[in-house]
């Protein structure tokens, strides 16, 4: 590993102002990717800056219309949440489903929708529930959100603070996990909520994405009959080692069938 100057500031506006004086700085939410890309030399950043004792980015505060959770909140802390549990289980459900104990209890939330890994279970939740991200300088849809691989509409020096999740009518999320790695060889997160259906797939392909034709039919009859004959393009979609294009776009329609059961 590089030598690099480690940062933690006790507040936001701290925290900019420290990336802003540095030449090559990164945030450092729960270290589950930078980390390890430091240690394979993949990464150098200059100043490493841990946004782990900011309070103002952590909780979960429940309300009429939803939950707020806040960016720096652990995977361990959504997953056992009662509030969570009582609002929208399906998220508490994906939480209790990342990677193991040890990812759980370091892993935050902002971290990985701000790294946007292509398989990574937080992505789909946010825009299968069409939540809406609060950052240090303002809010973005999730539509709007995601961009492609490892990419997203944030600003180098832009920090994500919470996330804004709508209650759903319904809602669950399927995935068939990478045996080794716990990542999404494909997941599927299903939401029927007042503005509609929707269906966010990761894992399959570069980017996390919606599937319309399956929202569609959703909204006509939610059941897993619905979607048992849609079937999603494999043209775009990843294919590696673990599984080809063709084979992940067939569990696509058997994961949204099994989230469609699930929810209800």
């Amino acid at each position: 590993m590089y030598s690099f100057t480690y940062r933690r500031p006790a507040s936001l506006a701290e925290a900019q102002k420290l990336f802003e004086g540095a030449s090559d700085p990164k945030f450092l939410a729960g270290g589950q990717t930078l980390l390890p890309t430091m240690k394979q030399r993949l990464n150098a950043p200059s100043d490493v800056i841990d946004l782990g004792k900011i309070a103002e980015l952590r909780g979960i505060a429940k309300s009429e219309g939803g939950l707020t959770i806040g960016a720096m909140t652990k995977h361990f802390e959504v997953a056992t949440s009662a509030d969570v549990k009582a609002v929208i289980p399906a998220l508490a459900e994906l939480a209790e489903g990342i990677g193991d104990p040890l990812v759980r209890h370091m892993g935050t939330i902002g971290g990985s929708v701000a790294n946007n890994d292509p398989a990574a279970d937080y992505p789909a939740a946010v825009l299968g529930l069409g939540a809406t991200i609060t950052t240090s300088k303002r809010a973005i849809k999730a539509d709007e959100f995601f961009k492609g691989m490892f990419e997203t509409a944030l600003e180098p020096n832009e920090i994500i603070k919470s996330f804004a999740f709508p209650k759903p009518e319904k809602a669950a999320y399927m995935k068939f996990p990478n045996p080794a790695s716990r990542y999404a060889m494909v997941g599927v997160f299903v939401a029927r909520t007042a503005g509609g259906v929707r269906v966010a797939v990761t894992g399959a392909g570069p980017c996390v994405f919606r599937v319309p034709e399956m929202e569609a039919a959703l909204a006509k009859s939610f059941t897993p009959d619905a979607v048992a004959s849609i079937k999603v393009p494999a043209g775009d979609l990843n294919s590696d080692l673990h599984g080809s294009a063709e084979y992940r776009a067939h569990l696509v329609t058997v994961m949204a069938k099994r989230a469609v059961a699930a929810a209800g």
